[in-house]
């Protein structure tokens, strides 16, 4: 059977043994909006659990409006649009109205990338600042959470006389779902707040997953952080497959997004009977797939429905490369995932990024993984505690002869989009 997998910005067909692959796991049938526009602006003027958006903005001095950076396929020109011009009809000027890249600790958006994210007339006529989670005095202090996560968000946010976070609402691999409060933390807050709320402590708990947000630590504090900073509304969007507009919620940040993420678990979840020895997977194409940091949200979106000890087979760009300077050190200072994750249980260690090869530690305590790309060379892939493959093709071949005439194949073209699971 061919199959076209979200691969870079053009995707990959590969072929597959027919008689060996069990399912494709994929969004269900949901029907795009005809005139998002429309339910967009009827959301802002009706939303749920806060006043409409032109209540909230009369009488404020300036606005704070933060959005995804160019990891996240958000349609924000689709989207702001609207949420600008209903701020400026109630009387905040352009000029007292910023809009903030929530980068995390990824790097800055600027140039040809935002008038890609943001669209060129957007980009000349609006203040557009990007976070720095690493520069701690663009923060301000808000204290310490629950679980002992000391909260320094942007300052520009903080500041600001009214706050609103856009957005998209997807499945998300520690937070159960993204959208909503992660604008937030880890969007707009310091490395200081990140790297606590991002430890052992929390990743390591059995609920710190994707699809999981009753009992999931990573959930509860970071929603708790947001609550601390303030938000006024959220603005948020789930996508099809094709990244048209399905639902568009807006309103109290937590009630918004339950509303969002109800509707996100009716199109995104799809089942096996049992679990399969191969998955064959992407990172779910560009912009997702350009580091292999975000790739490896591909891995976990397999480990659902991989049987212990099979393989997954992932296909990503990797066009930019491993990730952040910090992240690829990771690889030259550790020559085992175990003893990786010692030091890191151990406390006596921390690297920016070392979050995400703690995810990939989980990956490969559960299974092989080997990796299909055109962005990075074999012997640089090699030494990602991954293997290298030519195809997608041969790396099925491969796994089929170690795993035997009765081994089984699923395949997840849009990878972490698609919320497998056995059931």
């Amino acid at each position: 059977m061919r199959v076209r997998l979200e691969y870079a910005r053009t995707g990959l067909d590969v072929e597959l043994p027919t008689e060996r692959v069990v399912r494709k796991l994929a969004y269900k049938d949901a029907v795009p909006l005809t005139d998002p526009r429309a339910v967009l602006d009827q959301v802002l003027a009706h939303p749920t659990g806060t006043p409409s958006l032109t209540e909230l903005a009369r009488g404020r001095s300036d606005a704070c409006i933060a959005i995804c950076d160019i990891t996240r396929p958000v349609p924000n020109q689709m989207m702001l649009p609207p949420i600008l011009a209903t701020l400026e009809a109630a009387g905040i000027p352009r000029d007292k109205i910023t809009i903030l890249i929530a980068t995390g600790l990824h790097r800055p958006n600027e140039g040809e990338e935002l008038i890609e994210m943001v669209g060129a007339e957007i980009a000349a006529r609006y203040k557009i600042v990007n976070h720095h989670g690493q520069d701690i005095n663009e923060h301000t202090y808000l204290g310490v959470s629950p679980r002992g996560v000391p909260i320094w968000i942007d300052s520009r946010y903080v500041r600001a006389d009214l706050k609103i976070t856009t957005g998209l609402i997807e499945p998300h691999l520690m937070a159960g779902f993204s959208g909503g409060r992660k604008l937030i933390c880890p969007g707009i807050a310091a490395l200081e707040t990140v790297k606590v709320w991002h430890g052992p402590d929390f990743l390591e708990h059995p609920k710190a997953d994707c699809g999981i947000l009753d009992g999931n630590p990573v959930h509860e504090e970071n929603t708790w952080i947001a609550r601390r900073a303030g938000c006024d509304m959220i603005v948020n969007v789930v996508i099809d497959a094709e990244r048209r507009p399905l639902c568009f919620v807006a309103g109290d940040m937590e009630q918004a997004f339950l509303e969002g993420v109800d509707f996100v678990r009716k199109v995104v979840v799809d089942s096996l009977s049992e679990p399969v020895d191969i998955v064959v997977t992407s990172s779910a194409g560009y912009p997702l797939d350009t580091t292999f940091y975000q790739a490896v949200k591909g891995l976990t979106g397999a480990l659902g429905v991989v049987k212990q000890g099979g393989t997954i087979i992932l296909a990503a760009g990797l066009t930019e490369g491993i990730g952040s300077p910090e992240f690829a050190r990771l690889f030259d200072e550790n020559a085992t995932l175990e003893g990786f994750v010692e030091r890191i249980l151990g406390k006596d260690y921390f690297v920016l990024d070392q979050w995400q090869l703690e995810e990939l530690a989980k990956v490969r305590r559960k299974a092989k993984v080997k990796v299909v790309s055109h962005g990075l060379p074999p012997e640089t892939i090699n030494r990602l505690f991954v293997e290298s493959a030519p195809s997608v093709e041969q790396a099925v071949a491969d796994s089929l002869a170690e795993y035997g005439p009765a081994a089984k194949i699923a395949v997840i073209p849009k990878g972490p989009y698609v919320l497998a699971q056995v059931g």
